[in-house]
């Protein structure tokens, strides 16, 4: 059986254990939060390296992205040497590949039309590929970058803005503490309305689920929401407000969504290989694998 264990710095309350089969390969698939303590999250990796088939690393990315360069965060430079012999990924390889493939197949296949479409997508630097696939279905998108990873109230526009934006900030972003950045540990649990005009503007609200989440109005009737992990909590609370459409792009386990980080992991480790995998072998497993993005109606 192998072994997949995901290490994250946020909230343990959504830790989860799946055991799986995927193509006749079997697979355990762990969640371990840390509550916002880096230095544990570093503790367990290091014991966990050379013991695991891979290791997914949650709550925190090693980079974030411009059109025309990747900045890596200061606070992630410790995870990097952390393992010497088993892999860690982020997530990063697959929100470039599968998440670009989650929006052309939505469209293709009718499941939700962009076109003409108000899209509020939370930060495009997380999810590049997310953002370009967006544009080129619509012109009515709402960048949050500055106002849901640095509180200023800014909205972007276009990813030339996002570019420009990232050449500014991205070098003084990466080096802030990244609890400033994303919601760790506790503040996970933490929901501060805000930005009401933008959700409510949107038909359809992209992006990372936390970041979503981060000041989630009361009332989200009828709107689309296309992230990535959520708990049975977190689609109960959705379900609530009155969303009508769920879309995880990566597929349920055990009822469960998890994070790119976890199926990145656990695409390396199908594919026995020591280090991320290239864009087109991504996308080779992912057309192996048949990967299908989750869709939930929530009022029916």
């Amino acid at each position: 059986m192998k072994q997949v264990i995901s290490v994250s710095i946020g909230s343990s309350k959504r830790d989860h254990e799946v055991s799986i089969n995927v193509m006749g390969q079997d697979f355990l698939i762990k969640r371990i939060g840390t509550d916002g303590d880096i230095d544990k999250a570093i503790q367990i990796i290091k014991e966990l390296d050379g013991k695991v088939d891979a290791i997914g690393l949650g709550g925190i990315d090693f980079y974030i992205f411009s059109k025309s360069r990747r900045y890596i965060i200061q606070d992630s430079k410790r995870f990097l040497t952390a393992a010497k012999n088993t892999p860690i990924l982020d997530g990063s390889g697959l929100k470039n590949t599968l998440e670009r493939r989650v929006i052309r197949q939505l469209q293709e296949n009718g499941s939700v039309d962009f076109r003409g479409k108000k899209v509020l997508l939370v930060c495009g630097m997380d999810r590049l590929g997310m953002a370009d696939e967006i544009s080129k279905l619509t012109d009515q998108m709402v960048i949050g970058d500055l106002m849901f990873t640095l509180g200023v109230g800014i909205p972007l526009h276009s990813l030339n803005s996002l570019n420009v934006v990232a050449r500014i900030f991205a070098p003084i972003a990466i080096r802030l503490p990244f609890s400033i950045l994303y919601p760790t540990g506790k503040s996970q649990e933490k929901v501060v309305e805000k930005y009401g005009k933008y959700y409510r503007w949107a038909d359809i609200i992209a992006g990372d689920y936390l970041l979503i989440k981060k000041h989630l109005p009361k009332d989200l009737t009828g709107k689309t929401i296309i992230t990535n992990t959520t708990t049975k909590e977190d689609v109960l609370d959705l379900k609530k407000r009155g969303v009508e459409l769920l879309v995880t792009t990566t597929p349920k386990l055990e009822g469960r969504s998890f994070g790119t980080n976890v199926m990145e992991s656990m695409l390396v480790a199908f594919a026995e290989k020591k280090s991320e995998l290239t864009e087109a072998e991504y996308y080779e497993l992912l057309d192996k694998l048949n990967f299908q993005p989750s869709m939930v109606w929530l009022q029916k």
